[in-house]
């Protein structure tokens, strides 16, 4: 037999049946091992696309709630202005109430000090009148009992007046 290549005919036969023996157990190992592998790490890879799905709708369901979260926060904002400003409008006429009744109180009050001042001055009005009704009949006495004539009359008339007020009797 001709060698090919200058290589001996059992290296050849030893090394195609080598490439046969490994190709077959290349093949078999495959079906035992790397198919388990590729298995293994296909379902390994779709856990993780389905954690990252996951999280991305995590992610968006917490974008979700933050909006709704920051709208009802402006509503209460809103809501906590509304109730503020009818507390002010409340105060404010409460206030505007409790100045009037001030107001009509004052002028209850006033009006009765007038009232009672006019009282007064009118008693006192009429204790002088008594007064001088009193002088006058004393006076009366005095002009009876002394028997006084018309001038010396006149004159105690005049100094009985001049001493009371000629103002008093106008009243």
């Amino acid at each position: 037999m001709e060698r090919l290549f200058n290589l001996d005919p059992q290296l050849i036969h030893d090394a195609v049946l080598l490439a046969l023996a490994v190709f077959v157990m290349f093949t078999f190992l495959s079906y035992l091992l790397f198919n388990p592998a590729r298995d293994f790490l296909k379902k390994r890879q779709d856990k993780i696309k389905a954690d990252i799905d996951a999280a991305a709708d995590s992610k968006k369901e917490a974008r979700k709630l933050k909006e709704d979260y920051d709208a009802r926060i402006r509503g209460i904002q809103a809501e906590a202005e509304e109730i503020l400003g009818q507390a002010r409008q409340k105060a404010l006429n409460n206030e505007a109430k409790i100045i009037a009744d001030a107001k009509e109180e004052a002028a209850r009050i006033i009006a009765r000090a007038h009232a009672q001042a006019e009282l007064e001055r009118k008693a006192a009005a009429d204790d002088m009148k008594k007064e001088m009704i009193a002088i006058a009949s004393l006076m009366a006495e005095k002009a009876v009992a002394g028997a006084v004539d018309a001038k010396v009359q006149d004159t105690m008339v005049e100094s009985t007046l001049k001493e009371i007020g000629e103002n008093t009797w106008r009243n």
